[in-house]
């Protein structure tokens, strides 16, 4: 049996029974928790432990994250994570036979982020320690370029009142799905052959004035959790994800592990791809061509088994994608009720996460509430 997922967490001495500066590991490999100190470990057939005893100086850092590297590279050598590409028919089977239809009810039209209840958003709180804030938004996209081809509008004009007074006030139009702006998907923004989100036939929601279910007003108390960032590039120890490297789900896998985060349902997950260090060397720009790195559709899996609510990028789907499907891992929203947060702005997240050596944060994401939208777009803020 091959574990579906590891995740080593460090166990500082006083809550392992270890003498103090010491620590245990738990690992989670799907079957069981394992505790690396001691007495030879229990494991499940295929996990390839062995007899290992680890222990480590948690007044060093480096420490800990070498074991943290360490254990996963000698778990990753014994094929606990399944790295094999899907065929076609198994990114078919992922958008039809894993699908989450039905599964929230009379509740549907707001999908995943039904796993967002009110004890998620109290833990989210918890999370908070110093307030420091950072805002995941790109700015207003009003400059025309190759990746922008219709720019948002913002006019200015001046009012004026009596006596010897005046306002400034302006106007903002723009259609912010697409590479630009910073924006949150309704789960009625994509579908394929076999229907909308819940089964729901587009013909009959989609309608001029706006759309009948699964639209952004579903989210229109604001969408608070826990955020985690994954951090693809510092996993890599490359500046950014290229065309002929896509991110993999089971990359996602080993990326959260190294990091020493375990995902919860309901999370909403950043993954960081380094699209700003990717336009700097490509004419300054990532999402204006046919080709564009990005997540591959192995990454389905990985959604739906940790039950994400939110999936926030900075770079979205690989294009194209050798299944010829219209849509990857976009197809999250109709097969799953996932929310994307599209064109996000990781790279200061990701100096934050790097710098205060902590992954999870509380994330806030407010769309404006416009009944019956296809989404909105957003500043959502992560605080630490």
């Amino acid at each position: 049996m091959v574990c579906k997922s590891v995740r080593p967490r460090i166990k500082r001495g006083a809550d392992s029974g270890l003498s103090k500066g010491m620590s245990s590991v738990d690992v989670n490999c799907g079957f069981d928790k394992l505790a690396v100190n001691g007495p030879p470990l229990q494991y499940p057939n295929g996990c390839g432990l062995g007899n290992a005893r680890l222990r480590v100086d948690t007044s060093r850092s480096a420490d800990i994250d070498s074991l943290r590297i360490g254990l996963y590279s000698g778990m990753e050598g014994s094929r606990m994570i399944d790295r094999k590409v899907p065929t076609k028919a198994e990114v078919d089977s992922y958008l039809r036979d894993r699908r989450n239809w039905g599964r929230w009810g009379d509740r549907g039209s707001a999908g995943a982020v039904n796993l967002i209840t009110a004890e998620k958003r109290r833990e989210a709180a918890a999370l908070v320690r110093s307030g420091l804030t950072v805002s995941l938004s790109r700015p207003f996209p009003v400059t025309p370029t190759a990746e922008n081809p219709t720019p948002a509008l913002h006019y200015m004009s001046t009012i004026e009142r009596e006596p010897n007074g005046g306002g400034a006030v302006d106007f903002i139009g723009v259609h912010y799905h697409g590479q630009a702006t910073t924006h949150i998907d309704a789960l009625c923004h994509t579908w394929n052959e076999e229907g909308m989100w819940d089964g729901r036939d587009p013909a009959e929601e989609i309608r001029f004035d706006g759309a009948r279910y699964g639209s952004v007003d579903a989210w229109s108390d604001g969408i608070l959790t826990r955020g985690v960032l994954l951090d693809v590039p510092r996993h890599r120890g490359k500046p950014y994800v290229t065309v002929d490297a896509p991110v993999h789900g089971w990359e996602l896998e080993e990326v959260a592990a190294q990091q020493g985060v375990e995902l919860e349902p309901g999370d909403a997950v950043m993954v960081y791809s380094g699209r700003e260090a990717y336009a700097t060397d490509h004419g300054g720009t990532w999402g204006d061509r046919p080709v564009r790195p990005g997540l591959h559709a192995s990454c389905l899996p990985f959604l739906r088994d940790n039950d994400v609510a939110v999936l926030g990028w900075d770079m979205m789907d690989l294009r194209p994608n050798e299944y010829g499907v219209p849509w990857t891992v976009h197809g999250a929203i109709f097969a799953y009720g996932v929310a994307l947060l599209d064109n996000a702005l990781l790279e200061p997240l990701a100096g934050v996460c790097a710098e205060q050596g902590r992954y999870e944060f509380m994330l806030s994401i407010n769309p404006l509430r416009i009944v019956g939208g296809t989404g909105s777009p957003v500043n959502p803020i992560a605080v630490f």
